[in-house]
């Protein structure tokens, strides 16, 4: 039996094969990608999600954790030990917002904002160890915004 035989009329839409599916084929390439990531970020002592982190904190200055969360697409529970890690590691700060106890503000520190200047060279490098041009990049993440929405809707309605 060939791939074919095991596809319903819709191609691949009803189909139990791996290879097949499109979580996997994300899961596949979300995976791939970080590996890339990796000996880049290695060079700057930090993991992946660490690098996303400070990403934020960069882009948007000094936050507050929930704003952080919401930026990853994170809860609280994945978030505080990341912080907890880079807040060890010197490279940021948090303390209660000085208006609402309730709420943790997060900042880079003098050394995460050194670390910036180094980490600037990591996209640059990751698209050319990857082969991908600028119009690819471009193309393709707007593929992946539109179905992280799509996705986010169709969960909203369950």
């Amino acid at each position: 039996m060939t791939r074919q035989d095991h596809r319903d009329d819709d191609g691949a839409a009803g189909s139990l094969l791996l290879d097949d599916q499109l979580c996997f084929a994300l899961y596949a390439a979300q995976r791939a990608v970080t590996a890339a990531y990796r000996p880049l970020l290695d060079d700057l002592g930090l993991t992946y999600p660490q690098y996303l982190v400070l990403l934020v904190l960069w882009e948007h200055g000094e936050t507050s954790v929930k704003e952080l969360a919401g930026a990853l697409r994170l809860d609280y529970g994945t978030v505080s030990p990341l912080l907890k890690r880079l807040e060890g590691a010197g490279l940021v700060r948090r303390e209660r917002a000085a208006d609402d106890e309730r709420s943790v503000l997060v900042a880079c520190t003098g050394r995460g904002e050194q670390l910036r200047e180094r980490a600037a060279r990591v996209p640059g490098a990751l698209l050319a160890a990857t082969g991908l041009g600028g119009r690819e990049v471009e193309l393709l993440r707007a593929e992946l915004w539109k179905l992280t929405e799509r996705a986010d809707a169709a969960a909203d309605r369950r």
